[in-house]
């Protein structure tokens, strides 16, 4: 009777590998494979106007009333997460470069 368990291992670990390199480009070269991360630096910014989450509001609220573009708004804010974002969290609609 075959191992299940190895089986179910290497496939784990195949999948892992996987995840890891999802977000990962591979560039060929002769002899060896060269991972490179694609993913673009944040820039370096001030926020100059920010404004505290109210209750009931979302980042596309938000976004609606400082007359900002959701691209604008997330620029701004690079490391928000739109799904947890919450009543008193600061939030950036104004910035420049640093």
């Amino acid at each position: 009777m075959a191992n299940h368990g190895a089986a179910a291992l290497a496939i784990i670990a195949s999948l892992l590998v996987a995840v890891t390199l999802a977000d990962a480009r591979l560039t060929a070269h002769p002899g060896y494979v060269v991972v490179e991360d694609v993913k673009a630096p944040v820039p370096a910014l001030t926020c100059n106007k920010v404004h505290g989450v109210q209750a009931s509001e979302t980042c596309f609220s938000v976004t609606q009333s400082a007359g900002l573009t959701q691209d604008q708004f997330l620029a701004f804010n690079p490391n928000i997460n739109c799904a947890k974002v919450f009543v008193g969290q600061w939030v950036c609609l104004d910035a420049a470069a640093a």
